[in-house]
């Protein structure tokens, strides 16, 4: 079951994360936390004057909300509803990048590459600290974003 977490300018302006807290802190509390995986989705509603052709991810003030919001649960991408492309709008959301007509987001690649790997890091830490097994959902992660990672990787991690 996904759950929704309603986003405003008030929200984001405020750098405010309790929506967020709210719902971790049940999922902490309840000890079900690897139940919420792909679990989460993100519906912003953050006000642009109609001539205004940026994406989400283009707005500063809303990509400093999802930077604050990974400062504080660097482990947020496990959580996120990647179905629906979450997982996708929440890198763009960190990861420079540039919109193209016909072929869609562009990240940096210097970037992307440290996104990941900063990631995989991150997860694989809180993932082995949380008793859930890692590797293949790691693996999959990696892949949505263009990368694949070797068996062999893993062993180094460890």
């Amino acid at each position: 079951m996904t759950t929704t977490i309603a986003l405003n300018s008030n929200i984001i302006h405020g750098l405010d994360l309790s929506p967020v807290q709210t719902v971790i802190e049940k999922l902490l509390q309840e000890e079900a936390i690897a139940s919420g995986e792909q679990q989460l989705f993100f519906d912003i509603d953050y006000p642009r004057e109609p001539e205004d052709p940026r994406e989400l991810s283009e707005i500063p003030e809303v990509r400093l909300w999802f930077l604050r919001l990974d400062s504080r649960y660097p482990w947020m991408p496990f959580l996120l509803d990647w179905k629906s492309g979450e997982f996708a709008r929440y890198a763009a959301m960190l990861i420079p990048h540039q919109f193209h007509r016909t072929e869609g987001i562009q990240y940096n690649p210097e970037a992307l590459e440290i996104f990941v790997m900063q990631k995989i890091f991150v997860l694989s830490d809180w993932m082995q600290q949380m008793g859930i097994p890692s590797q293949s959902r790691l693996k999959s992660m990696a892949k949505m974003l263009g990368y694949e990672l070797d068996d062999a990787f893993f062993e180094l991690v460890r």
